[in-house]
């Protein structure tokens, strides 16, 4: 059984260097062989990649096809939508509803997102993260294996980006190099750093491959 460690920090903003952020708090915990997890979402906010709703400029195309995800998606509105189509483009995003409609009749869900890619799957509409920055449109991080590269160089351990939920579902954003980054997701369906009030974007998995071994 792995151990795992979350750790409690202060409101991170985009005031602060994410690296500076998880040495500060992890790195009197830490040990070869553990692993450093940071929550997608904070290092997204370090980068200033968040915008209220009312200051995306919304087009007829979000305005319609926002109609279609489920309600508890983070598509539902049309900034949400429209910020989407900013980040993969307009005929991805055409491509992608598409292949949604198709999933529904076949009941095959989940074809939006695998033809959208990552990108979209990562941002959180408003009330989708912890206040205050519930009021705005989270977007995924950028440059995600580097991020946790300069974050492994400075503390000596090995470190995932990680989009991890209540339902269980868990997937590797970024990582460092030479993690096992195909079978980490089993170490997060539990979503030990939660999501809310816990304010615990970093996790400290101690001797993590030992609890994966029998997966690599």
């Amino acid at each position: 059984m792995a151990i795992k460690i979350p750790l409690r920090t202060h409101l991170i903003t985009d005031k602060d260097d994410i690296v500076d952020v998880v040495e500060q708090y992890a790195s009197k915990i830490v040990e070869p062989g553990d692993l450093i997890a940071v929550a997608e979402s904070v290092v997204a906010i370090t980068q200033g990649r968040f915008i209220r709703q009312e200051d995306v400029k919304t087009g007829f195309l979000a305005q319609f096809l926002c109609r279609f995800p489920k309600r508890h998606g983070s598509l539902t509105s049309a900034p949400a939508m429209q910020l989407a189509m900013n980040e993969v483009g307009q005929g991805r995003i055409l491509m992608a509803a598409a292949a949604g409609a198709v999933g529904r009749l076949l009941k095959k869900p989940g074809l939006f997102y695998r033809v959208a890619g990552l990108p979209v799957a990562l941002i959180d509409d408003v009330a989708g993260t912890m206040a205050p920055y519930h009021e705005f449109i989270v977007l995924g991080p950028k440059n995600s294996d580097q991020v946790a590269q300069s974050i492994a160089d400075r503390l000596g351990v090995d470190v995932v980006i990680m989009d991890a939920n209540d339902l269980g579902l868990a997937d590797v954003v970024g990582a460092s190099q030479n993690v096992p980054r195909r079978y980490v997701p089993k170490l997060f369906t539990d979503n030990p750093a939660g999501n809310y009030e816990q304010q615990t974007p970093l996790t400290v998995i101690k001797d993590y491959r030992q609890a994966l071994k029998g997966w690599v």
